[in-house]
């Protein structure tokens, strides 16, 4: 069931076909699917593949990732409604623009992927300060700091990753929180990332899902 289920579910989501994907989530409730049958066996498997799809066809473009992010989220966040207990995150992340950076689209596909995947996400919004990402990630206990940034100066400006890293480092919590970084600059320099301190990159949105999840699994191991 849950085989056939999935590969129209994911069909759906990857033509960015909401209607027909909610039909396909609706089709197995009424034969006897729980709410946590479709978040834990049709929507995060097909949310992973779909990770691996999209990223590999050249002609995917942004809109069609945030598209098929928002239809997995939306999902998700309807499915939830209906648990008989409460689901837990496997972790959490804050995530936002560098500061001066003032795109968004690339950081709502990467919420989007994070909330089928059953990871809690806060959402710092644009242009945030480098004491923000870090007080904040304190303040919800998260194991993982996401920046956006669309322009070079801003992935490797003062109040960037870099400054991040640096207030991490001086408050001994580096072990405790990492750092993934996203944008159009990393995708030019596959070694940007190092060089402005971050632990992980993601080369897109939809990637970028499971950067994150591989950091919040590291930093929970014992």
């Amino acid at each position: 069931m849950f085989h056939d289920t999935i590969n129209a579910y994911n069909e759906a989501v990857f033509e960015t076909d909401r209607d027909a994907a909610f039909a396909v989530v609706n089709r197995a409730l009424a034969d006897g699917a729980t709410a946590e049958d479709i978040v834990f066996k049709v929507v995060i498997p097909a949310t992973e593949e779909m990770m691996a799809r999209v990223t590999q066809d050249p002609d995917a473009n942004l809109a069609q990732h945030f598209m098929t992010a928002q239809i997995a989220a939306e999902v998700t966040e309807k499915m939830l409604e209906k648990f008989k207990n409460p689901p837990e995150t496997i972790g959490r992340v804050v995530v936002g623009t560098s500061h001066g950076d003032l795109h968004s689209l690339g950081k709502r596909i990467v919420i989007g992927c994070l909330k089928a995947l059953m990871v809690g996400v806060v959402d710092l919004g644009v242009n945030v300060k480098a004491e923000q990402f870090v007080d904040a990630a304190l303040a919800h206990d998260a194991q993982v700091i996401g920046i956006s940034s669309m322009m070079a100066h801003t992935a490797m400006g003062e109040e960037g990753c870099v400054k991040v890293r640096a207030i991490l480092r001086e408050r001994g919590l580096e072990r405790r929180i990492k750092i993934v970084v996203g944008g159009a600059p990393y995708r030019f320099d596959g070694e940007l990332y190092k060089a402005v301190g971050a632990d992980a990159w993601a080369a897109d949105g939809i990637s970028a899902g499971k950067v994150i999840v591989d950091l919040i699994q590291e930093v929970k191991r014992p």
